[in-house]
């Protein structure tokens, strides 16, 4: 991955990056030299943690306020980005909150909640990045879903969180085929069983888990595999899902 460390002015637009994996995704993309734009949810994790951690590589990122379960928010977020940037080169979807609890007590505005925030979002957001990507015929997309998703496996009590993520990464696919032909990739990432999401890549090596590996993920791990998709050298690769999951079969450990 040469190109892929080297300082680059790429604008990239991190959604849901106050805390997890994201927050990680976005210290490490603008320290390898992206211009980086994060969303944060308003009432929930504030955005300090994360401005912190890009900081602490000496490099800057800006953040906004966004609640990317209402109509409407995620394309103003996105202006916000193209305002300050001039345009947005990449973008990076991570939004997707997840509810745990069984069909039988879930309710309809659960439901909602599920695919609003998860593969709404997700269609809203695509629908405000792909026109300029269009035209300056660039552009890269990473979506996520949760482990498995690409072959829809179950999960108890994830019905409506698994079949929103498996919505997710078939929507991505398909405008991997469509948008390909501006010079726009768009691949999925599938998070294995992550618990810990504040551990670097040599502490995880050290705890133990039940994954081929026999240790446990980091946020170093999905954040190389999304500066990899995102590089210029990967621009023959779309349509992709790669599991980030040391080789974990089931949605969870």
């Amino acid at each position: 991955m040469t190109g892929a460390n080297q300082p680059t002015s790429r604008a990239v637009l991190v959604t849901g990056a106050a805390r997890g994996l994201a927050r990680g995704i976005v210290a490490d993309l603008a320290g390898a030299g992206y211009r980086v734009a994060f969303t944060f949810r308003p009432g929930g994790s504030p955005p300090d943690e994360t401005l912190a951690a890009v900081q602490r590589r000496a490099a800057e990122a800006f953040a906004i306020a966004c609640d990317h379960s209402l109509e409407g928010e995620t394309t103003s977020a996105v202006r916000a980005v193209e305002s300050g940037f001039g345009g947005i080169d990449i973008l990076i979807h991570t939004v997707g909150p997840m509810l745990i609890r069984r069909f039988e007590r879930s309710t309809l505005d659960d439901y909602r909640a599920m695919l609003d925030a998860n593969l709404r979002s997700a269609v809203e957001a695509a629908f405000a990045v792909l026109p300029s990507m269009r035209e300056r015929r660039f552009g890269r997309l990473v979506f996520f879903g949760m482990n498995g998703s690409h072959d829809t496996l179950p999960a108890r009590g994830l019905s409506f969180y698994a079949a929103a993520k498996a919505a997710v990464v078939s929507f991505a696919r398909t405008l991997a085929l469509e948008e390909a032909k501006y010079g726009i990739t768009v691949n999925a990432i599938e998070p294995g069983d992550i618990r810990d999401k504040e551990i670097d890549r040599a502490a995880a090596r050290e705890v133990a888990a039940k994954n081929p590996t026999g240790h446990a993920g980091s946020w170093e791990d999905v954040a190389y595999a999304v500066r990899f998709l995102i590089s210029d050298e990967a621009g023959f690769i779309n349509g992709a899902v790669i599991p980030v999951s040391g080789g974990l079969r089931q949605p969870h450990e």
